[in-house]
């Protein structure tokens, strides 16, 4: 487990890189007590300068409906987060530090990013972006029904293309929730249920079959997984929440229930060796938008102890290698920043209050929630909160967000630290699945 004993809980999810939307909601305000508010606030005089992404992101649907900017209007009361058990701590071992400090900044930034690529295949101009950004993790996004053999051969053209130092090797991963975000599918791969029907399993027999579902995307060269969904949806929210209830993406409204078969989930993934996120911290719910595809979204009821944040706290107890953080606005624990960019959400509720010391992962910086910043500020943000790796759906803009990271880490010496400090943390995810000797 990658936690450490805290007193107080919560956890923090993101949108999937799928073909599903998910919701992001701004407008959020620090609650008493919350962890240090340092780190700049956004406006929204700043523009994006990157083009936008041509395939859906991660976890979001093929066909929005939806292009408008959204806001929660969830009922439900939020309610007290039990206080965690102490686990075991899994700080990067002084190994994995001194591997990090051996690799040059730029091939540092390249293990914090993780470039999209098509399940079809690995074109010249993908190829290329893999190959010039130093990448150390790679994404399938796009359905495809072509079956395993040939998503063997696309994860060999994404490590061929990789230039990762070392021998280390890239991370590769796909969208396998099930239901509507099932990227993979085909010969050798099972249909796998949508969440809401997972619930129905036991958690047994989900464990069961995540195992399975997990042995499937190995032998096709996936090494890691971006699920469960850890959200919880109110009952009176299914029908209007765009990113989870619709899509069916969640395994119900009751967080214990819930926290069940996200532990389950992860528990069956690990024992096939496949690495997973659960997300969307601290939660996609509660809102109506998707963050793939409105501009802002805004959940104005979670709070920072939210029993809702349950299930991900069970999907770090499970093991779970990774918390992806939303791109929504939560107006009742950081009003001023995106969830990925508040230092609040990541340091003081992922970091401190959970005890996650795994890889905090973004959802996609490509998506319409993040086109209002340069591609470098995306990435610069996120860092500067403690984010570790991030989701890139459009690799024309990875070029211009790692060379605007390098260039900033020369100058600031906190930031160089905190993005070795990362590229630690990436590489301890790595040995433990094979993918790096530290």
């Amino acid at each position: 487990m990658r936690r450490r004993g805290l007193a107080g809980v919560v956890i923090g999810v993101v949108c999937g890189l799928t073909l599903v939307a998910c919701g992001n909601s701004p407008g959020a305000v620090p609650s008493p007590g919350a962890a240090s508010t340092s780190g700049t606030a956004e406006t929204p005089s700043q523009v994006a300068s990157g083009l936008p992404s041509t395939s859906a992101s991660p976890g979001a649907p093929a066909n929005p409906t939806s292009t408008s900017t959204a806001t929660s209007t969830s009922t439900v009361k939020p309610t007290t987060m039990p206080t965690p058990s102490s686990t075991q701590s899994e700080n990067p071992t002084a190994q994995c530090k001194a591997l990090a400090a051996s690799l040059s900044l730029r091939d540092q930034v390249g293990q914090l990013l993780m470039v999209a690529v098509p399940s079809t295949g690995v074109g010249s101009s993908a190829a290329k972006a893999v190959h010039d950004s130093r990448t150390g993790a790679v994404i399938l996004l796009g359905n495809t029904t072509a079956g395993q053999s040939r998503i063997l051969a696309v994860t060999k053209q994404a490590r061929d293309a990789a230039r990762t130092p070392k021998g280390i090797k890239i991370l590769l991963a796909a969208d396998q929730e099930g239901g509507m975000v099932q990227r993979l599918q085909g010969k050798g791969f099972d249909r796998i249920p949508s969440a809401q029907e997972q619930a129905q399993e036991s958690a047994a027999e989900l464990r069961r079959d995540a195992t399975r579902w997990g042995k499937q995307l190995g032998r096709a060269g996936i090494n890691a997984n971006l699920a469960p969904v850890a959200d919880v949806v109110p009952k009176d929210m299914q029908s209007v929440n765009q990113p989870i209830g619709l899509l069916r993406r969640g395994y119900g409204s009751n967080p214990t229930k819930v926290a069940a078969h996200v532990a389950a989930f992860v528990e069956g993934m690990d024992a096939a060796g496949i690495a997973t996120s659960v997300k969307h911290f601290p939660g996609l719910g509660r809102v109506r938008g998707n963050t793939d595809f409105v501009a802002r979204v805004v959940d104005d009821t979670t709070t920072r102890h939210d029993k809702a944040l349950k299930p991900f706290a069970a999907g770090v107890d499970a093991g779970t290698d990774m918390v992806m953080v939303s791109s929504a606005y939560y107006s009742e624990i950081d009003a001023k920043r995106r969830a990925a960019f508040s230092p609040i959400v990541v340091k003081g509720m992922i970091r401190d209050d959970l005890g996650f010391e795994g890889v905090v992962i973004s959802d996609d910086l490509a998506a319409a929630a993040m086109r209002d910043l340069a591609p470098g500020t995306r990435l610069l943000r996120f860092l500067k909160a403690g984010g570790d790796l991030a989701i890139v759906g459009d690799p024309s803009i990875v070029a211009s967000m790692a060379d605007a990271v390098v260039a900033e880490a020369k100058k600031d010496d906190a930031l160089a630290a905190a993005i070795e400090t990362a590229a630690a943390r990436v590489l301890q995810l790595k040995d433990r699945r094979g993918l790096a000797s530290c």
